[in-house]
């Protein structure tokens, strides 16, 4: 925050606003445009301004750095810098992350001089940014005067961050540095709206009411409870407890309910389920959706929808068959049901009937080339329950990989299933990191998805963090392979290992390691663990059409409903 004697300016009551909510760090690429904006950022001493090689992976290791502090700020130039910024903006739509995207512009006067300006599309009108951003986030604000600076900042971030959307502010060059008013109160932006208290009561009536009597409830549990905040999923664990039935969860909730809690069954996802969740959902008589989010891909092509009527909980409004309760808050609606329902559990009764043995891991000779499973079963032992382990899996046969995986307590489970970017994970492992350094962050990435972001492990290695990327090389994007096999699908090949440890220069402590057998493996994770200073790329070549059989089955589906023809 400036000096009482200085002048405060547009950009630091951005920046104080930025601080106040708990940002630590933002994400940037300089341009003509912004560059007074990051000095003022840059000057506020409660912010680490993080500087990305590109703005779509600037975008990315801000929705990274949103999934680990519930909300983030990514800083870009106009046109060139925030429509390629726009990618990762709307992962965050798609993701339900609260991410502020912020993009310098030109000088007022230019667009009333009718002037043409460089980074636009050639015309003297400059609101295309400005009306695509809005179709991405959930408030959108052009500045045009200093006065309205504190309004429209306020106005988008309280947007943002009730919504769990992002939102886009947008500040002419010429006024980052103007002169503004100091904030008021930050209360006014963070004020939680609370339930409806009426709404909130008849919804629990009602959904007690749906449940009892009923012979065989079941929980399904969705990506957006974990959006909704730790008050709700601690609501869900009161909940699920007191009915005592079987709790499954989508494949992009993996993780949101303990995977070592007697209730849990497993990740429901129609054919390529895990454990028995796709016999308890459909043999459910009641099912109760806790944020969940129905798509081709979460219903393998339409083929996995519940076949009983639901009830559906979302982050502010619940709905049933021929009922809907708006304003009504997950962490104030669950821990209220659980006060009313009956404890019923029998499909936990079921569930020990059906429940399938334990997997045998049987390592590989350690000469035995490498295989998919070998590597799944070394990244399993990576998972340390007694270390706070988060991994990321990236689009691609990583998803169905990592499904199978089990996670320990305290351990955390990323995944982009909505918008299904592919290298994803590599950008938003390093702004999560960043946020989270105490915990050991490692990716599970195929050969396909890295080339897309590779140049942010540059910025790993500049910050010293040690991530762990397992990199799979079959040459190829294989998930593509399994829905639509065509020439297209196949990749120039990189010798991976030793690019990472080109990012190195004179300075950094990345280590490139290959694997091609059992034994190289288990050495490069023990290398891994070993090294504290920067990231450990492991590139494990494997045969071009080893991958999982729930890819094949998954591919399969989706490929049945993206032929569908048209309809008359």
């Amino acid at each position: 925050m400036p000096a009482p004697s200085q002048q405060f300016t547009v950009g630091d009551y951005l920046a104080e606003r930025l601080a106040q909510i708990g940002i630590r760090h933002h994400f940037v690429v300089p341009g003509d445009y912004n560059l007074i904006l990051l000095d003022k950022l840059q000057a506020n001493p409660d912010l680490i301004q993080v500087g990305c090689a590109n703005e779509l992976n600037c975008s990315m290791a801000a929705e990274g750095y949103a999934r680990a502090n519930g909300v983030s700020a990514c800083v870009v130039t106009f046109s060139v810098g925030a429509i390629s910024a726009f990618n990762g903006t709307g992962s965050a739509y798609a993701e339900n992350l609260p991410l502020i995207l912020i993009s310098g512009s030109p000088n007022t006067n230019d667009a009333g001089q009718y002037h043409i300006l460089h980074h636009t599309l050639g015309t003297s009108d400059y609101t295309y940014q400005f009306e695509m951003a809005k179709k991405i986030t959930c408030c959108a604000v052009a500045i045009p005067r200093a006065v309205d600076a504190p309004r429209l900042i306020d106005r988008a971030i309280r947007h943002a961050l009730l919504a769990r959307k992002p939102c886009y502010i947008e500040i002419p060059t010429n006024l980052a540095g103007a002169s503004c008013v100091r904030p008021g109160p930050i209360s006014a932006i963070t004020e939680p709206v609370a339930s409806d208290t009426g709404a909130l009561e008849a919804a629990a009536a009602c959904a007690a009411e749906y449940l009892h009597g009923k012979l065989k409830p079941v929980i399904l549990v969705g990506p957006k409870l974990r959006r909704a905040g730790g008050a709700a999923e601690q609501g869900l664990l009161k909940l699920a407890e007191a009915m005592g039935c079987a709790v499954a969860v989508q494949p992009a909730a993996k993780g949101i309910f303990p995977e070592n809690h007697p209730q849990f069954v497993g990740v429901f996802w129609g054919q390529v389920s895990t454990g028995v969740a796709d016999a308890i959902v459909h043999w459910a008589d009641a099912l109760l959706c806790v944020g969940t989010v129905f798509t081709d891909y979460s219903t393998v092509g339409w083929t996995a929808l519940p076949n009983v009527p639901f009830m559906q909980a979302e982050m502010d409004h619940v709905t049933f068959p021929g009922a809907h309760f708006s304003r009504v808050r997950l962490a104030e609606f669950l821990p209220l049901l659980a006060s009313r329902v009956d404890f019923n559990n029998t499909t936990m009764v079921e569930y020990a009937r059906l429940r399938p043995d334990p997997p045998q891991l049987c390592a590989a000779p350690s000469e035995a080339p490498l295989t998919r499973k070998e590597i799944s079963r070394q990244v399993q032992s990576m998972l340390d329950a007694n270390a706070l382990t988060t991994l990321f899996v990236d689009t691609g046969d990583s998803w169905f990989n990592g499904m199978q995986l089990r996670l320990p307590a305290g351990a955390q489970f990323e995944i982009e299933m909505q918008w299904g970017h592919i290298g994803w994970s590599i950008p938003a492992a390093f702004g999560y990191a960043l946020r989270h350094p105490e915990r050991r962050t490692i990716v599970m990435i195929g050969d396909g998805s890295f080339q897309m972001t590779a140049q942010e492990v540059s910025q790993m290695v500049r910050y010293r963090l040690p991530i762990t990327i397992v990199l799979v090389n079959n040459r190829g994007y294989t998930i593509e392979v399994e829905i639509h096999d065509g020439s297209y699908n196949k990749i120039k090949n990189w010798d991976y290992a030793m690019l990472v440890e080109a990012f190195n220069a004179e300075d950094g402590r990345a280590v490139g390691l290959k694997a091609t057998t059992a034994g190289e493996l288990e050495e490069a994770v023990k290398a891994a663990g070993e090294n504290k200073d920067g990231p450990t790329l492991i590139e494990c070549l494997i045969d071009q059409d080893d991958c999982s059989r729930e890819l094949i089955t998954w591919g399969h589906y989706v490929a049945t409903a993206n032929a569908r023809p048209p309809k008359d």
